[in-house]
């Protein structure tokens, strides 16, 4: 009998001690659990990160959102939010409201907006491949951002 509960006692310490492989995730992985807040992303060399920068301060500061990202490309700004879960019914509103304020803020970029949260997974990969691969050019960047902005507008 003594045996058996060592057993057992074993078996649980094998189960609960093998649950923890791998401890670290990547942002991506864990991005639609918790805030990642990620870095805007510039695909282009030339485009200033103080403007896309800006553009995160002001949509950051709706009360209704817990995580934005920006990517801004050569010809569109791709903006990505996640919404707190109380908020959640009235989405549609809360789209209308950011998209009015970016066009009279900044007429003179064309907005895409989108809280969908394969979309915000995305942006997040995007990021980290920029981030950690120094093979990543500008223009495989700028590629996978026109990608992500067509499943954007393929999905409304």
């Amino acid at each position: 009998m003594k045996a058996i509960h060592h057993w057992v006692l074993f078996a649980c310490l094998l189960v609960l001690s093998s649950c923890s492989q791998n401890p670290q995730v990547k942002d991506s992985q864990i991005a639609l659990m918790k805030t990642t807040n990620p870095n805007p992303i510039v695909t282009g060399k030339s485009i200033s990160k103080n403007h896309v920068k800006e553009i995160e301060h002001d949509v950051s500061a709706f009360p209704e959102l817990y995580d934005v990202a920006v990517i801004k490309g050569k010809k569109d700004t791709l903006v990505v939010y996640k919404v707190k879960h109380l908020h959640r019914f009235r989405m549609k509103k809360i789209e209308k409201n950011i998209n009015k304020m970016l066009e009279e803020k900044y007429p003179n970029d064309n907005f895409t907006i989108s809280s969908d949260y394969k979309i915000f997974l995305e942006a997040v990969r995007l990021d980290e491949r920029m981030k950690t691969s120094s093979k990543f050019s500008h223009q495989r960047a700028e590629k996978r951002f026109n990608e992500i902005v067509k499943m954007t507008k393929d999905m409304k």
